[in-house]
């Protein structure tokens, strides 16, 4: 690397640093834990072996040119070698999900062995090794039989088949896990993948940009999210009726959640926020909190909007211990036209929500700048509206083009700012309570697949082997959790110049 080269990363760090006070791993609470996270079909592989079938992701993959989970990062067959990787780190707590038909086929009935045995494993290694499993019932990948019988998310029979799938996860893992999230970013599940067909199951109206074989984006994803709430609270229900008492664990559902600010200071602008806020967080925070739908939302949406019954509310209110958060970066709002990162199109939810979103610097849908002014943000509101509920943040990370260097120093910056504002958050009285990196080794990216990155650890995705290089997000990593590195500029700098020697791949 050239001498100027490393004096301006050097002088970025410093930069980035400056502004954040010193803290260490200490600052915050004990039985705060500080994860990293993969899911089944982005990190597993192993797509048609040992009796697994396909999900709606493998449909969904094999129909763009973006790759495929296929064998992915071959976490399958190398999980001793990652979990060791984990333990090296001081990995306090890795999130990972259950592939529903690897675990069972056909989307309910029998129980596969050797699925069932990976997973039993899997989390044996963790907890040999001393890190919390926290685990996922559902990340993008529907039993395809299932989609292919009803619909999936759109009909109300997934209500029962997930709650069975949930139960055998419960019955054969719940002794050894404490931490369950049902539905992976519920909110923006349900709008790209029945909305915006950019997610599998790919559903959305026609419409010039992509290319839907079926959907109505004007209904389904609202459809698709009432099911969810439903689901997620009969598994809750069953849970605390059959479970928590003896396995004393606890059970959320998690949310995509945008950082949100006023493009102005006018009050056109506040407003459009608030209505932002109502339909990205109070769809689902709002029924989980208080039983219902934001009024906002049920004005806007009419006879679209499913009703909860009675009974429903009732389960739906108080169904989650915690709630999960994936965040990322952070959007300006306001009501003018202007060149929205979501274009309003003639129908779905974002023409619903009505307001324009506008990136606040470079950011687009694959790569973003560090903005945790906007985390903070989220979580304040948490705080404020939603009766300050228990958080993790089960996702925050950077893209990086996935060939660059093993010198990921913007990732570094991002990543100990956030850390940062979490902390802050806390000690402005919000009950978060753990940070998960996206993610622990690059993986099959959703949208952008193997072009793109995000792991602490590089993953040649050429070699048979599939190689893991740590990264410097990795070693910085690392000694936060260890402490042996204060959030400083001076020890980051430090961090970086013993690492600057092996820097290429």
């Amino acid at each position: 690397m050239k001498p100027f080269s490393q004096f301006f990363i050097f002088l970025v760090i410093v930069l980035a640093t400056s502004y954040i006070d010193a803290f260490t791993r200490n600052d915050f609470p004990e039985d705060f834990l500080f994860g990293a996270a993969t899911s089944a079909y982005q990190w597993e592989g192993a797509a048609d072996e040992d009796g697994r079938t396909p999900s709606v992701w493998d449909t969904f993959s094999h129909s763009y040119d973006t790759g495929n989970g296929d064998v992915a990062c071959d976490g399958y067959h190398q999980y001793k070698e990652d979990v060791k990787l984990m333990a090296d780190m001081g990995l306090e707590a890795f999130r990972f999900s259950i592939s529903w038909t690897r675990l069972i086929p056909n989307g309910r009935g029998p129980i596969n062995p050797k699925g069932l045995l990976f997973y039993k494993n899997l989390i044996k290694e963790l907890r040999s090794h001393g890190i919390e499993p926290h685990v996922t019932l559902y990340h993008y990948d529907l039993p395809q039989s299932l989609e292919d019988e009803y619909g999936g998310w759109i009909n109300r029979k997934i209500i029962e088949d997930f709650t069975a799938f949930a139960d055998v996860c419960f019955r054969e893992f719940g002794d050894d896990v404490k931490l369950w999230t049902t539905i992976n970013e519920a909110t923006i599940f349900a709008i790209a993948s029945y909305g915006e067909g950019l997610t599998p199951p790919g559903h959305c109206s026609p419409n010039k940009f992509i290319n839907c074989s079926t959907g109505n984006s004007s209904t389904e994803p609202y459809l698709a999210g009432h099911n969810m709430l439903l689901a997620h609270a009969s598994s809750s229900k069953l849970y605390r009726l059959k479970y928590k008492s003896k396995q004393r664990g606890s059970i959320g559902l998690s949310i995509f959640a945008f950082g949100l600010s006023p493009y102005t200071n006018s009050k056109d602008d506040e407003i459009a926020t608030q209505r932002a806020k109502d339909f990205l967080f109070g769809w689902m925070l709002k029924p989980l909190v208080f039983g219902d739908y934001p009024s906002e939302m049920k004005r806007t949406l009419g006879s679209r909007l499913p009703v909860f019954s009675e009974e429903e509310s009732e389960q739906v209110k108080g169904s989650s211990d915690f709630v999960g958060i994936i965040h990322y970066t952070t959007f300006y709002v306001t009501n003018r036209a202007s060149a929205s990162i979501f274009p309003i199109m003639n129908q779905g939810f974002f023409k619903d929500m009505g307001v324009y979103m506008i990136s606040t610097g470079n950011s687009s849908l694959f790569e973003w700048e560090a903005t945790p002014w906007g985390l903070e943000g989220v979580l304040e509101h948490l705080k404020q509206s939603y009766n300050n509920p228990p958080i993790y943040i089960l996702e925050n990370g950077k893209p990086m083009k996935h060939d660059s260097m093993l010198q990921d120093t913007p990732r570094v910056e991002y990543i100990q700012g956030y850390i940062g504002a979490v902390l802050n958050a806390i000690k402005n009285g919000s009950d978060t309570r753990g940070y998960f990196v996206w993610s622990m080794i690059d993986v099959y990216e959703l949208l952008s697949g193997y072009t793109t990155s995000f792991g602490m650890y590089y993953v040649n995705f050429s070699d048979p082997g599939r190689k893991r290089s740590p990264k410097l997000s990795a070693s910085w990593y690392s000694g936060f959790l260890n402490g042996t590195i204060d959030v400083s500029s001076q020890d980051t700098i430090q961090l970086q110049r013993k690492f600057s020697g092996s820097s290429s791949f």
